[in-house]
């Protein structure tokens, strides 16, 4: 950090204002998203458009996530939040003013690029408030809130602006977001990290894959990301199928975010009387006994519940994962560690959501998570490991 960098005790203070900043741009990439996968639905272009459409939101931070780790390490916050808000509020203009499947898809792709570039800074941002290894896990708890608390109330805000006033509006609400987020970033200090000399060559990146802990973790994460994408493509897909309104599946994936965001008030609470790799096994146990299942609960009532059970397995972890990768890598390459994080999991699960779509067209539904499981059996091992 630079000489005039603000004292963590000042960065803290700012920590509620870097949280509502989050839930904004991670707000309009939901609202853009459950309003995306639902027009494409209603036009008619099957589970298969849908599962395509949904990996655009990959797309982007392949390209862009090792980038914004670098302009996270050299520039802070601010600069490459500026840049995530632009591309949110982009994407969500272009899919409001013209609602086409192409103008719509680079919409998609548009606000994957934000969270990627916003996000990088906003954890490195909020790993620079923390002393001690309980209170990372304490930090990236109330981080990890704000996707949650977004995922809350974005799928179910999306729903009723689409049953009650119309897709134009939800795409509408996307668009003021961003901009909302942009001026409360405004409230965090500025300050730059510490500069280096002209001679000064930045490590690749990719020697962070040298250490086996870091190894070991971006695998588990691959993994549990995978689980997320499953979910999201599945409650759609199911819902439609069953005959569910869009405020019923809003009101379905809302359970999961509400779920996650509970688990990991909980967190907050008992941090520091956690084991990160017992938390994180246990997870993965509930997660895969839980996709196992979910094809066969009844009705709004019984997805609600499944989702709500995905969300405290999948919630919890996390803040473990973010917790555990700023111990094990160094604080100047903090940046670096979350933009290839960010690229592998982008990166191996953009895909998915394709592949989802064609193995749901080709077998069952609930085909996806079946094969989430299958998954998370086998990563047991490397989470064994950690």
């Amino acid at each position: 950090m630079s000489e005039g960098a603000p004292p963590k005790r000042h960065l803290r203070h700012a920590f509620a204002w870097l949280i509502a900043t989050l839930i904004c741009v991670h707000a309009s990439m939901a609202v853009t998203r459950v309003t995306a996968a639902l027009w494409v639905l209603n036009h008619g272009y099957g589970e298969a458009s849908v599962g395509l459409l949904l990996s655009l939101f990959a797309v982007a931070p392949i390209a862009l996530s090792l980038w914004a780790g670098r302009l996270a390490d050299r520039h802070g916050f601010h600069r490459p939040v500026g840049v995530g808000v632009t591309l949110a509020f982009a994407g969500a203009l272009l899919a409001l003013a013209v609602q086409q499947l192409w103008a719509i898809a680079i919409g998609c792709l548009f606000c994957g690029g934000a969270i990627a570039v916003a996000a990088v800074a906003m954890q490195r941002e909020a790993g620079m408030m923390a002393d001690q290894p309980g209170e990372l896990k304490r930090i990236f708890s109330w981080m990890a809130l704000g996707p949650a608390l977004s995922n809350s109330l974005a799928p179910i805000v999306a729903g009723l602006l689409i049953d009650h006033v119309g897709m134009t509006a939800a795409f509408g609400f996307a668009t003021l977001l961003p901009l909302l987020a942009w001026g409360l970033a405004q409230k965090v200090p500025r300050h730059a990290p510490e500069p280096v000399t002209q001679s000064y060559r930045e490590p690749a990146a990719w020697g962070l894959f040298r250490l086996p802990a870091f190894r070991r973790l971006m695998l588990v994460n691959l993994v549990l990301s995978a689980c997320w994408d499953a979910h999201s493509f599945v409650v759609p897909v199911v819902g439609h199928a069953r005959g569910l309104s869009a405020s019923s599946i809003g009101v379905v994936l809302g359970s999961f975010a509400v779920a996650a965001t509970c688990v990991r008030l909980a967190i907050v609470r008992f941090a520091d009387d956690l084991h990160e790799v017992k938390a994180l096994r246990t997870a993965m146990v509930v997660a895969m006994l839980t996709f196992l299942g979910y094809a066969w609960l009844p009705g709004t009532a019984g997805l609600m519940a499944g989702s709500a059970l995905l969300g405290v397995a999948l919630g919890s972890v996390q803040p473990m994962i973010l917790a555990m990768l700023h111990r094990v890598t160094p604080p100047e390459r903090h940046g670096q560690a979350l933009g290839l994080r960010m690229l592998a999991v982008n990166g191996a699960t953009v895909a998915m959501p394709a592949g989802f779509g064609l193995l749901a067209a080709a077998t069952a539904l609930a085909a996806p998570m079946w094969l989430m499981a299958a998954l998370l059996l086998l990563a047991q091992a490397p989470a064994r490991r950690l």
